[in-house]
């Protein structure tokens, strides 16, 4: 099954950037200043507004959803295959969920402002945010649904599937604790479930630091959710 790995060229690029028309794609990148982003660092909050928009390359950022005495809980990845902020193609310049870069790594960086401007100016630029829009809105009603019919085991596999297109490495730094708040459930249960994919070979886990092992084992772990997500890319990008 392809994967988002197989969507990028190498060196490893932005992907939606990398979509544009060559004049379209030049004066953006002029625009950007590349950045190195830091685990868990917050890059924006609910209800403020966008200081700047993120297309990451090796780097990658949750976006988590919270409420009220409630752990956190991830509703969507975003790396090289897309940006952070988004929204600003729709008019709304504020964020609607919190965004922690999840893996460290660089970006691309471009001012608000200055893509609001471009976005007035360039229609290939609306259309090609508002692809993306599509493909992130499709990801979080299927982590939505996934969450709430999907036992925990194939989940863990179809996150960590998500989390190794992005990373570009066989080896991801992750604690037990912080996948628990990620996927909303107790560390024992991560425990378990990362255990029993262990003992599969499928992956190792030690010191925070997982490595996969056999990826195509993992995908036939991984629930449903990994391929609907892929073959969504697929239609709207390619």
């Amino acid at each position: 099954m392809p994967t988002l790995n197989n969507l990028v060229p190498t060196p490893v690029q932005n992907h939606l950037i990398q979509s544009l028309p060559d004049d379209l794609r030049n004066r953006l990148l002029s625009l950007c200043d590349t950045v190195e982003l830091t685990f868990g660092s917050t890059l924006c909050e609910p209800e403020k507004p966008f200081q700047y928009v993120y297309f990451p390359i090796t780097a990658f950022i949750s976006l988590v959803t919270t409420l009220r005495d409630h752990q956190p809980l991830e509703m969507g990845l975003v790396g090289n295959e897309g940006m952070l902020g988004a929204t600003l193609a729709l008019g709304i310049n504020s964020a609607q969920m919190l965004a922690i870069v999840q893996g460290s790594g660089t970006a691309l960086r471009i001012n608000a402002e200055q893509l609001r401007q471009e976005l007035r100016e360039s229609p290939a630029l609306m259309r090609a945010c508002n692809r993306y829009l599509f493909v992130l809105m499709t990801q979080l009603a299927q982590a939505a649904a996934c969450a709430h019919f999907h036992e925990i085991q194939p989940r863990v596999a179809r996150w960590l599937l998500m989390i190794h297109d992005r990373a570009h490495s066989d080896n991801i730094y992750l604690t037990q604790e912080f996948l628990a708040h990620m996927l909303g459930v107790r560390r024992s249960t991560i425990t378990v479930a990362a255990g029993a994919l262990q003992k599969r070979n499928l992956i190792t886990y030690s010191r925070g630091t997982i490595t996969i092992l056999d990826r195509k084992s993992l995908e036939r772990a991984s629930c449903e959710c990994y391929d609907a997500l892929i073959k969504h890319y697929r239609q709207i990008f390619e």
